[in-house]
């Protein structure tokens, strides 16, 4: 390993003096400007990551559902999920280093996970629409290279194909081939499958409203769509060809905003549904006879998927044990439907689906989806002709759960230093600052089936607050009054939190 090189070619991807980023839940993620040296580095990582592991190792180059002008990175690893926690320390003290430090920081690396230094490295790339991708890339592959890395550019992919390339190559070809083609082909063949069993109500005719978010989902789903045409039609809106990414459209704004994308009209009947900017994220919605707009969420996906799970096991007679696993931000409805409805027991982690998957390999059958639509979206899509039932079943006033509104609150207003904010039982509980989660307790106590708690963000100094009640106007003001309390006491600046009416 030629640490010499290395120092070399860095100085071409130089480090900003004092810029420390975290490797969060989804990896370094801020604006594009501040990013060529962190790609680099990444590059670096993965094949260190890949000698050691001896397997393909995957690097993706979006920002997801943040904004046009920012982009990221995230690493994944020889089976597809996410990097491993132990490397996320690595990936941080990396980006972190000075300049004249990166070779020592590197020696300790290899000397740590014991890298071989001889062993061979191959390294999957993949990007998605933004602007700014294509150059970051262009970084990655270059610290690939420096340190005698193979690599393969996949160009433009979806977070999901990169995670099935990787886990492809890994398999030496038994969980499929390697490839677009491969991947439309797999999974489209068990979706049209899957459709012959789904009833349909109407002419018989199934389609969907699609909100690519102007992202690399439009791209990817005009490649796929004529593999599984005979078992669903789509109609794309925000594919790309005007309009910014994830502005005003995308899965995080349907769901934070609880209305339709702009570009979108939507009417009695419509099936729809919006991808986020990576195509990673999934929610549905509809609005009803009154006009009123009904979003699935990731919460009824997972329960819609389990429901019919367990209906074809009864069907077969087969008794495995299934499980679903949410984070803390699950509405609360969905969590009692499935435990007393359904009788499928629910297990709660912190955020991110990296906590989620690990849980889920528990159980003979784990079923997976945070609330903001994180998930398989071809599994859901592969289930959407009975989405109308479980939103009536749902939302059925005589009511088989007691059904609560939820209201998120992403604070703009930054904190100084969102590590003053710690947390434990899967992020529910605030143990610092002290006297947080006692204002957060007496605040819930005001309002009737209430909970609230606080979680700092991943990758930025920004704090997430969820607040749930019995009416959209009290989850709101519980969700205020919560954020003024995280502004006062964990250290808010810039503008305070202000009244919801």
């Amino acid at each position: 390993m030629d640490l010499e090189a290395v120092s070399k070619r860095s100085a071409f991807h130089a480090k900003p003096q004092g810029l420390i980023l975290q490797y969060g839940t989804a990896g370094f993620r801020t604006n594009a400007q501040h990013l060529d040296h962190i790609m680099f580095r990444m590059g670096l990582l993965a094949v260190l990551r890949s000698k050691q592991t001896r397997s393909t190792i995957g690097v993706m180059v979006t920002a997801s559902h943040n904004p046009e002008e920012d982009n990221g990175v995230k690493l994944v690893d020889p089976l597809g999920e996410m990097l491993a926690p132990s490397w996320e320390e690595h990936a941080t003290r990396l980006a972190s280093a000075e300049e004249q430090d990166l070779p020592k920081v590197l020696a300790a690396i290899v000397e740590r996970e014991a890298v071989d230094p001889q062993q061979t490295a191959f390294i999957v790339v993949g990007r998605d629409t933004r602007p700014s991708s294509e150059k970051l890339s262009q970084s990655v592959i270059d610290g690939v290279t420096v340190l005698g890395g193979q690599f393969h550019d996949y160009g433009l992919l979806t977070t999901p194909q990169l995670h099935y390339m990787v886990y492809c190559r890994n398999s030496e070809g038994r969980y499929g081939q390697a490839t677009i083609e491969g991947y439309c082909q797999k999974l489209s063949r068990a979706f049209v499958e899957l459709m012959k069993q789904a009833s349909c109500s109407g002419d018989g005719s199934r389609w969907v409203k699609v909100d690519c978010a102007n992202g690399i989902g439009a791209l990817k789903l005009k490649e796929m769509e004529h593999y599984f045409r005979q078992g669903l039609s789509v109609l794309l809106f925000n594919d790309g060809t005007e309009g910014r990414l994830n502005h005003l459209c995308g899965a995080d704004f349907v769901k934070s905003q609880q209305k339709p994308p702009q570009g979108m009209a939507m009417k009695p009947g419509d099936r729809c549904c919006s991808f986020d900017g990576d195509a990673d994220r999934i929610v549905y919605y509809y609005c009803d006879a009154a006009g009123r707009f009904h979003l699935i969420d990731g919460d009824k996906i997972a329960t819609l998927i389990s429901s019919f799970l367990k209906e074809l096991l009864l069907e077969i007679g087969e008794n495995l044990n299934i499980g679903v696993v949410q984070t803390a931000y699950a509405n609360g409805s969905s969590t009692r439907y499935l435990e007393e409805v359904m009788k499928v027991p629910v297990y709660c982690t912190k955020t991110g689906v990296k906590h989620l998957h690990h849980k889920a390999q528990e159980f003979d059958i784990g079923v997976y989806f945070e609330a903001n639509g994180h998930g398989t979206a071809l599994f859901s899509e592969a289930v959407e002709a009975r989405i109308k039932r479980l939103a009536q079943e749902l939302e059925d006033e005589k009511g088989r759960a007691a059904r609560m509104l939820a209201s998120f609150i992403d604070l703009f207003n930054q904190v100084a230093d969102r590590r003053v904010i710690s947390t434990t039982d899967a992020e529910r509980q605030a143990v610092t600052p002290p006297g947080l989660q006692e204002a957060i307790n007496d605040l819930v106590k005001k309002y009737k089936l209430a909970r609230a708690f606080v979680r700092p963000s991943g990758t930025e100094d920004v704090v997430r607050v969820y607040a749930e009640a019995t009416s959209q106007e009290s989850a709101d003001t519980l969700a205020y009054e919560v954020s003024l309390a995280v502004f006062q006491l964990a250290g808010g600046i810039g503008e305070r939190p202000q009244p919801p009416f």
